[in-house]
C-alpha cells in the first residue's frame, strides 16, 4: 500500500474512454489511494467502449465542489467526447490549471492532453498523446514524442489505452515520490 493517505481526482465527464478511467481507478485504489472522480454533473457518467455507451460510474463531486488542494494528484482520461467537452468549461480549466500551480502530478491519455492545451499549462514541456492531436500539442508549444510513456516534471502522459500498464506505474511513482508538475517558465 504505497499510497496511504494520498488523494487522487480524477476528471471526466460523459464519453470518457472506459479502460481510460477504470485501469488508473483500479490501480490508484490497489496502490490504497482515496480516488474521487469529478465531474461536471452530480450522478453518473457514462464510457465510451470502442462503438457504444460502455459502463457508467458515479460521480462524487462536480467541479464546482472539488478544491484542488483536497488531491495529490490529477488523472485524465481520454476519448474523443470526454476531453473535447471539458475543455470547453472554464471551470475544468481552472481545475487543471490549480494542480500545475500548486506543482502536484498530473496525468493524462490519449485525447486528455487536450485539456492541457485548453489550459495553457504544456508549453515548453516534454508529451505524449493520441498521434490524432499531436499538431494540437504541438502547436501549444509542447515537445510531443511517440513514446509509451512520457514524464516531464510530474506530467505523465501516454498515447492510448495500450500504454496504460506503463501509464498506471508512473502515476503512482509520481505521486509516493512527490513530484511537481509545476509550470517551468
Amino acid at each position: 500500500m504505497t499510497l496511504e493517505n494520498k488523494k487522487a481526482a480524477i476528471l471526466a465527464t460523459d464519453g470518457f474512454e472506459k479502460s481510460e478511467l477504470f485501469e488508473p481507478l483500479k490501480a490508484l485504489k490497489n496502490a490504497g489511494a482515496t480516488v474521487h472522480i469529478i465531474s461536471n454533473k452530480l450522478g453518473e457518467i457514462k464510457s465510451w467502449d470502442k462503438t457504444n455507451w460502455g459502463k457508467a460510474i458515479n460521480v462524487d463531486k462536480k467541479i464546482n465542489d472539488a478544491n484542488e488542494s483536497d488531491y495529490n494528484a490529477l488523472v485524465l482520461p481520454g476519448g474523443v467526447m470526454n476531453p473535447d467537452l471539458l475543455r470547453i468549461q472554464p471551470e475544468a480549466l481552472h481545475f487543471v490549471k490549480r494542480f500545475f500551480e500548486s506543482g502536484k502530478p498530473v496525468a493524462a491519455i490519449c485525447h486528455a492532453p487536450w485539456l492541457l492545451v485548453s489550459a495553457g499549462v504544456i508549453k515548453n514541456r516534454k508529451v505524449t498523446s493520441y498521434k490524432s492531436i499531436k499538431d494540437n500539442v504541438v502547436n501549444a508549444g509542447a515537445h510531443w514524442v511517440d513514446e509509451e510513456v512520457v514524464v516531464d516534471n510530474g506530467l505523465v502522459t501516454s498515447r492510448n489505452p495500450g500504454d496504460l500498464p506503463a501509464f498506471c506505474n508512473k502515476i503512482i511513482e509520481e505521486i509516493k515520490e512527490g513530484k511537481h508538475a509545476k509550470q517551468t517558465a
